[in-house]
């Protein structure tokens, strides 16, 4: 275990050694971000999730750092060229482009021109040259005239030493650290469109002549380049001028003397820049810019996803479900408490069957047989005149009628988690059902569905794959266990994500709730097969057990902590569920005299504000929203109206808005508000309700302009910035994958 790592985190995340060091211990162990988080803040000094998670993949990071720094100094060893010197170098070594720059010089290579070049025996010609103080360096070249080894002509003994010599350059560490500094504080993006290809090409008309400097890129726009280039519409280069390169190259080579022999070497400098030393810089600077634009891209999809997944759940109501469609029908169906599925049904109230009667009567059997609360209505086709139809039906005031976004469902429908749910019924039923649940609780449902089919993300698929799945399943793991899980009812899907459990014991639970009935308590779980103390330790936190016998198995107070509980209710003569009930007996509980080496304040203070609310829902309130009436199709606007909408999805360029026709309209971030906003994230959330004005519609194009200023079409005025506003999520301190992303700024 390196020491320095934690000294490197701590000084780079402002915090103690020994807070990295005890957090680093519990991940070693086993433990995982929520439960350190939640759990143990004596030991991190109340480190939140997202100081814990930056903590793990930032010592990860110095430890790949560290493999590869071994593996350098062992072959470096091996070739007999270590020197104290350049072990120093490398042991100091902060970064791996750092690492490989010492290591570039050793490195086995291909064969290339300055390796034939010393094959015919140039390499003391190019050791001369690169002094630069020869006077007649075609005198002394012609000495290396030899025609065994195809050195015919002076000219190519000076170019043989010139290969060697560029090789030399591009290898230089301290060169190529200015130069890799160069590309990205003065390298500018050029993007133009492939001669040809202008009409095929003509979503990505805005950077068919397109500049813009590297280092103030944003990612959408580094993401949309690389997109057009991969897809053979866009020719993109990302270099500094040419000029100000061979300067600041010269200017380190270059002795300064006037003769033949810095001529040249000159010469070996302008072949090195664009033989060698651009293509690999521009290499890493498109590595670089990828990297940082993925960050923010998966930073975005996350904070998206989170919101998503915590949008307000309607709970354990009687629920119908339409899947609405025209002539197919409308698949329908109803959904006990639990979700649990009772009946299905299509019905063809739309064209081209239109029959409406027969329809309104078997919606109306159906509420009344199931005792229906709410009725869901997916919003894809044929979504507006479902409602409609519903709403037209003259049910009781009392039911729920809205819209819920499906995004998704179909790939639900048909995915093996819906088939081991629904083995009897086809892809339609399932979609209605997973539109229903996702009214009910959104997150439980959604943990079923890969995230990137969810539709809150920007260039979900071009990003690092690998950086997103790590980014989004803690994303999910936070919210499940910010939550908290009903272990009786849940799927194995909410299960996998709980912590310290996975794919095996989340089957295994389920498999154990099947065969032995509900769980009585929290301390049956441990019967479950393959599920050992350390998984109880970490899981049981997250889990609840409702209508348990003791009352603090419905909480979030951890079991490890249930004597300590019990001794406060014997101390006031009372029990446990008197404390969870009276806010009079928890104001007589003094917490100091329940401090111990193990329990402190933070722990104390996470009981007594568990017990005051135990296991409630930190969502949300379900709200009904309803789209405007009469406003179904995008031929049905005009600009200027002013319209109900909801929030779907954020990007750095703005936020997309379903206004109930089929197409979701984007409210520019110059349009979101009446001050200046540089972040949308900082002033709308997804699932937001807003009010939306609308100031384009271009039909064949499907685009829909929208604004959120109250005076979108008058004068600006003086706009002021906006603070970013603070969000409250469960278990963490604001917005995770922001101050995430923030955090990882400090050591890029």
């Amino acid at each position: 275990m390196n020491t320095n790592h934690f000294l490197i985190v701590a000084q780079e995340l402002g915090i103690k050694v020994k807070q990295v060091t005890d957090t680093v211990e519990l991940l070693d162990e086993g433990a995982t971000v929520p439960f350190i988080s939640r759990y143990r803040k004596e030991v991190t000094g109340s480190l939140d999730e997202v100081q814990v998670a930056t903590i793990r993949d930032r010592v990860q990071q110095l430890r790949d750092l560290d493999k590869r720094r071994e593996a350098i100094l062992k072959s470096i060893q091996e070739q007999g060229k270590l020197t104290p010197e350049l072990e120093k170098q490398i042991l100091a070594a902060e970064t791996m482009a750092v690492l490989e720059d010492l290591y570039l010089p050793y490195k086995p290579k291909r064969r290339t021109k300055a390796t034939v070049a010393r094959e015919k025996g140039l390499e003391p010609l190019a050791e001369l040259v690169f002094r630069q103080d020869l006077r007649d360096v075609e005198t002394e070249a012609a000495k290396y005239i030899d025609e065994a080894k195809e050195v015919n002509t002076v000219e190519e003994a000076l170019q043989g030493a010139r290969d060697i010599i560029a090789e030399w350059i591009n290898e230089n560490a301290e060169l190529r650290k200015k130069m890799r500094d160069l590309f990205i504080n003065e390298g500018v993006f050029v993007s133009k469109v492939i001669p040809g290809k202008e009409e095929e090409a003509i979503k990505y008309k805005d950077y068919f002549d397109w500049k813009e400097p590297i280092k103030t890129a944003p990612s959408h726009r580094v993401l949309a380049m690389r997109r057009g280039e991969k897809e053979l519409f866009l020719m993109l280069d990302s270099c500094p001028e040419e000029l100000s390169a061979t300067l600041l190259m010269e200017k380190m080579v270059l002795t300064g003397a006037a003769n033949s022999s810095v001529e040249q070497v000159r010469l070996a400098i302008k072949d090195c820049y664009k033989r060698l030393l651009k293509p690999s810089m521009e290499t890493e600077v498109r590595l670089f810019t990828k990297k940082k634009a993925d960050e923010e891209a998966i930073r975005v999809f996350a904070e998206n996803l989170r919101q998503l997944l915590l949008a307000a759940p309607l709970g354990e109501k009687s629920v119908l479900a339409i899947d609405p469609g025209f002539r197919t029908g409308c698949k329908t169906v109803c959904l006990g408490p639990q979700g649990q599925l009772l009946s299905y049904d299509t019905i063809f109230p739309n064209e081209p069957q239109k029959r409406t009667a027969e329809a309104g009567a078997t919606i109306r059997h159906l509420v009344e047989t199931h005792k229906v609360e709410a009725i869901a209505i997916g919003n894809g086709t044929a979504s507006r005149e479902t409602e409609a139809f519903v709403k037209s039906l003259g049910l009781p005031k009392n039911i729920i009628v809205t819209m819920v976004n499906e995004s998704g469902a179909s790939i639900y429908s048909a995915s093996e988690v819906a088939r081991e749910e629904f083995p009897d019924y086809d892809l339609t039923v399932r979609g209605a059902v997973s539109i229903g649940r996702r009214l009910m609780d959104p997150l439980a449902e959604l943990v079923k569905i890969d995230p990137k089919s969810i539709g809150v993300g920007q260039y979900q698929h071009d990003v690092d794959q690998s950086a997103l799945k790590n980014s989004l399943d803690d994303t999910v793991m936070s919210c499940v266990n910010g939550v908290g899980v009903e272990v009786n009812t849940a799927s194995k899907q909410l299960l996998t994500y709980v912590s310290g459990l996975g794919p095996v014991l989340a089957q295994n639970i389920v498999q154990y709730r099947t065969e032995n009935g509900p769980f009585k308590s929290r301390a049956e779980i441990r019967k479950v097969p393959r599920l050992g103390d350390k998984a109880f330790e970490q899981a049981a936190g997250f889990l609840r057990i409702r209508n348990a016998k003791h009352p603090l198995d419905a909480s979030a107070v951890h079991p490890e902590r249930y004597d300590l509980v019990e001794k406060m209710a014997k101390d006031l003569g009372v029990k446990v569920a008197d404390l969870m009930t009276s806010e009079e007996l928890r104001e007589k509980i003094v917490l100091k005299n329940y401090v111990s080496e193990t329990v402190g304040l933070p722990t104390l203070q996470d009981i007594m504000s568990e017990l005051s609310k135990p296991g409630r829902d930190p969502r949300e309130v379900f709200e009904v929203f309803q789209f405007q009436d009469g406003v179904n199709e995008m031929s049905d606007l005009k600009v200027g109206m002013k319209l109900p909408g909801i929030i779907t999805n954020i990007t750095k360029f703005g936020a997309f808005v379903d206004i109930g026709v089929h197409q979701d309209g984007l409210v520019h971030l110059s349009h979101l508000s009446d001050r200046y906003v540089s972040d949308p994230a900082a002033v709308v959330s997804v699932n937001q309700k807003v009010q939306v004005t609308v100031m384009e519609v271009d039909i064949p194009r499907k685009r829909i302009g929208l604004s959120m200023k109250s005076d979108p079409f008058g004068e600006r005025g003086k706009q002021k910035p906006v603070e970013k506003k603070s969000k409250e999520t469960p278990e963490s301190q604001g917005d995770f994958a922001a101050k995430l992303a923030a955090l990882k700024g400090k050591f890029r």
